[in-house]
């Protein structure tokens, strides 16, 4: 019997100044000197929306990129800069119609109440096209710029020492407790609070805004929002994990969780994880996409590819090495990758473009089509929201009354 088609993947992409390589940057065709203008971000969304991907990831952070995970490095031949994540979402979401926009803030250090009117914000922008990705900061030199605590020092690779282990536990609870408030403040408005009726003279239905009376170790917040219900009702939260710590914010709090897994193997293992964990929170019922992170590489030979890599990392003075795997070959290679990791239970993927803009139209000129030819990919936006394209409801508001 012929073997029935895979199901259809689901598709993201990273975007990261000019790729994800330190020596993107120089490669012909960069553009190093539009990194930080509007148009260079606004043709990255759409070359993405063109290949019909489910959403771009924008990345963000407190302080400068940086070669070492936890602290400056001080170099000057890399990107360093970036632009705010959040305001770039919010100039491109107007120019598109179907992509979903995910923008990174960093919870260590940024009050959920301007996070949950920010992203509500980009929701109503992009008609509800809206996520974000929390992040938590571990870097001392981060907290420095707001002087109101202090993060001890945690050392890459150092996980599984008692203090490293209680340190970033602290932080992930905290995210957990962030994502929490900005939940609530995202449902404080019922969806038909605003009655708007000039005849009247009413506006808002006072009744149907709602003090969320969070009291946490971390948080403590009144509420209402200032910004009404979005149109998705809960723009889609995602976090990105590669540890036990990580798994479990991502399998209590989000609707869709980053992984780096290296082979099918160790994505069956991290899948399995996940989902018991979550088995064991209030989300329990709610689904959960887990998609793959990988960096990639992409030509129409695998030696070109590699020949790419081997040049840029001349450049850059060593070999490139990612937490998540380091993909180097052709888009059907990728392809068949991507639908063997499929069976071990991943949704989707994040794909993290080496160069910009090279990878970036290798993987919505080349991969995309090869997907779709074995039927793993859509042919045509099926929904008007991100919550629409990844199969998740509209969730009710927890303070409706019946």
């Amino acid at each position: 019997m012929p073997s029935s088609p895979p199901s259809p993947l689901h598709l993201a992409v990273a975007l990261d100044g000019a790729g994800w390589h330190p020596a993107a940057w120089r490669e012909p065709g960069a553009r190093p000197r539009d990194l930080f203008t509007a148009a260079y971000w606004a043709g990255l969304v759409t070359e993405a929306e063109r290949g019909l991907l489910d959403f771009v990831t924008i990345e963000d952070g407190l302080g400068l990129q940086s070669s070492d995970f936890t602290r400056p490095d001080g170099r000057t031949d890399q990107v360093r800069g970036r632009l705010d994540a959040v305001l770039v979402a919010a100039r491109v979401a107007p120019l598109t119609r179907h992509i979903g926009i995910v923008p990174t803030v960093v919870a260590t250090h940024t009050e959920p109440f301007h996070i949950s009117k920010a992203v509500a914000t980009l929701d109503y922008a992009s008609t509800g096209r809206a996520g974000l990705r929390v992040q938590v900061s571990t870097r001392q030199n981060e907290a420095a710029h707001f002087g109101r605590r202090t993060i001890p020092p945690i050392r890459f690779g150092e996980q599984s020492t008692p203090g490293t282990r209680e340190a970033l536990a602290e932080l992930f609870d905290e995210a957990a407790d962030h994502i929490e408030v900005v939940r609530r403040l995202w449902d404080s408005w019922e969806d038909d609070a605003e009655i708007r009726s000039a005849s009247t003279g009413r506006f808002i239905d006072r009744d149907k805004l709602h003090y969320i009376d969070f009291t946490g170790r971390h948080f403590n917040v009144k509420g209402p929002s200032i910004t009404p219900r979005p149109p998705q009702g809960q723009p889609v939260v995602t976090a990105l994990g590669h540890d036990t710590v990580p798994y479990r914010l991502i399998a209590r709090s989000a609707d869709l969780g980053y992984v780096t897994p290296h082979d099918a193997d160790q994505a069956r293992a991290i899948v399995a994880e996940i989902r018991s964990e979550r088995a064991t929170t209030a989300r329990a019922r709610e689904p959960l996409h887990l998609f793959g992170d990988l960096v990639v590489f992409l030509d129409d030979n695998p030696g070109a590819a590699a020949a790419r890599r081997d040049r840029l990392d001349g450049l850059a003075g060593r070999p490139f090495t990612s937490d998540a795997k380091v993909f180097t070959g052709t888009p059907a290679q990728l392809a068949d990758l991507l639908l063997e990791w499929q069976r071990a239970g991943l949704s989707g993927y994040r794909l993290r473009p080496a160069v910009i803009p090279h990878d970036l139209a290798a993987i919505t000129r080349g991969l995309v089509p090869e997907l779709r030819r074995r039927g793993a990919f859509r042919d045509a936006y099926e929904a008007g929201t991100l919550r629409g394209l990844l199969g998740l409801a509209r969730p009710a508001n927890r303070y409706a009354t019946a």
